[in-house]
């Protein structure tokens, strides 16, 4: 089998890999596969393949991967629902313990927990709401 065959052969072990893992680094290594298997295509030695991949990896990786980040996290000025809601503070209504609690959130009375085992939340505290699990809040 040719050369170029294994390196996208690579490259979609790499996409596939990158679906599980939603690194955005596998997807850049599948990137410098690709650019070795047209080098491998055209004729290139190993050598200029292990360079291409190499090059073209580390640019991906180094340039194009810190972009790709900041465009998939949500800003959290339009996050919406639940999501809108981690980061915000609440008034604990009822004591929140690791058990059990309600605060008042956006409005609205929700179930919540203490994110801390060992503490305890006191009726009129402000919290901060650090995840949703279902609809129960887990305060810090």
């Amino acid at each position: 089998m040719d050369a170029w065959v294994w390196w996208l052969i690579a490259a979609g072990l790499l996409v596939i890999a990158e679906v599980l893992t939603t690194s955005l680094v596998l997807a850049m290594l599948a990137g410098g596969a690709v650019a070795s298997a047209a080098v491998a295509f055209a004729g290139g030695g190993l050598p200029l393949q292990v360079g291409a991949f190499a090059a073209v990896s580390s640019v991906l990786v180094l340039v194009v991967r810190p972009i790709a980040r900041r465009h998939v996290r949500i800003p959290r000025s339009i996050r919406t629902g639940v999501d809108a809601l981690v980061g915000s503070d609440a008034e604990v209504l009822e004591a929140v313990t690791r058990l059990d609690g309600r605060i008042k959130l956006a409005g609205e009375v929700w179930s919540a927990r203490s994110m801390d085992e060992e503490r305890t939340h006191d009726v009129g505290a402000t919290v901060r709401v650090v995840r949703i699990s279902g609809a129960t809040a887990l305060v810090d």
